[in-house]
Parts: C-alpha cells; sequence; structure tokens
C-alpha cells in the first residue's frame, strides 16, 4: 500500500501534465463586440448539435422499443439516426476548430511561447481554411446532385442530407478564418498583456 507521500510523488506527473494538453487554448479569442456575436455563433451550433444527438438517442431508443415490444420495428428509425449523426458531425465541426478540440497531436505546444502558439494557431487555420475553401464549391455541386433522389424510407430529398457538407465545409472555413484573425492579432500583443477586451 502507497503511503501518501508515494501517491502524492505518482500523482505529480500527471498533474504537470494535463495543463499541456490544452497549450493551444491560451491563445486568446477576440472580446467585444465581435467576440460576443462569435460566442452567440457557438452557442446556436453547440445548441443544434446537442438536439441532434438527443434526437439520435430518442430515435435509438425508438427501435430497441419497437424490437422489444411492438410485432415490427420502424425501418426508418436507422435511417433518421444516421442522417441526424451526420448533421451532429457537420453542425459542432467548426466549433470543434475554435475550442481547439479537434484531432491533433500535441508534441510541442506546451512548449511554445503564447506568440509562437498564436502564429502555430494562425498557420493551422489557415491550411485548414484553406483545405475548406477549396471543397465548399464541390460540396455544393454534390448537394445538388441530391434534388432529383430521395431517401430509402423517410423519402426526404437527399439534397437536404447531402447539404450536411456545404454546413461541415462553411462552418470549418468560417471558423478557420476566425482562428487565423486570432492567431494574427494575438502575435501582435505584447507578452505581458492580459486578454482581448
Amino acid at each position: 500500500m502507497d503511503s501518501p507521500e508515494g501517491q502524492s510523488q505518482a500523482e505529480a506527473p500527471d498533474s504537470r501534465q494535463v495543463p499541456s494538453l490544452d497549450a493551444m487554448s491560451e491563445v486568446p479569442k477576440l472580446g467585444g463586440a465581435i467576440g460576443r456575436v462569435i460566442g452567440w455563433i457557438d452557442t446556436l451550433f453547440i445548441v443544434l448539435a446537442n438536439l441532434a444527438l438527443v434526437a439520435i438517442a430518442a430515435t435509438v431508443m425508438l427501435q430497441i422499443s419497437g424490437r422489444l415490444f411492438l410485432p415490427y420495428s420502424p425501418a426508418w428509425t436507422e435511417e433518421l439516426s444516421r442522417y441526424l449523426f451526420i448533421y451532429m458531425v457537420a453542425l459542432s465541426s467548426g466549433v470543434a476548430i475554435r475550442r481547439n478540440r479537434h484531432v491533433n497531436v500535441e508534441l510541442f505546444h506546451h512548449r511554445l511561447g503564447l506568440q509562437a502558439r498564436a502564429g502555430y494557431q494562425a498557420l493551422i487555420n489557415l491550411m485548414i481554411g484553406a483545405f475548406a475553401g477549396i471543397l465548399l464549391p464541390y460540396a455544393w455541386l454534390y448537394a445538388q446532385n441530391g434534388a432529383w433522389q430521395t431517401s430509402p424510407t423517410l423519402k426526404v430529398p437527399m439534397l437536404y442530407i447531402f447539404f450536411s457538407t456545404v454546413v461541415l465545409y462553411a462552418l470549418v472555413l468560417f471558423y478557420s478564418v476566425v482562428g487565423v484573425i486570432e492567431g494574427l492579432m494575438a502575435m501582435q500583443r505584447k507578452p505581458e498583456t492580459g486578454s482581448w477586451k
């Protein structure tokens, strides 16, 4: 059995690692009226993504209940849950970029100073935004292909389903531009100043 001293020594490395996992979040976000508007947009898309998640859970529960208690299971539940999942991912993609919650490998971020992190953020967001900007027109063409198709069981035009790619790339592009602006502005700050007002 470990002594209290041994436990505190064993926990010490873990407590030092936690701040380094969120190193990029120290780059200051936009403030003022623009920051508030972006915060409202964040909240809107978080609420929509959470509603999609709740709807997925309700749809799956309906499917399970149908299999257990009804003579047949509704065929449309699997399809609807799939479409809701696609939209949940699309709606939350931009906020994941804004909050640095997308998949990345953090090997050196905690070793960078604030201005270097800001420059790194601007560079990464510039590349992500360029990628999304290139794909956005093709996503729109892809969505238009669904105008004359309908889904197998729900019979909704596939345009609405394929439009999720437009939503995805538009949000990624928007939030990447915001990330570039925040990174460039943070690079201009003096290290001793506080967050944006």
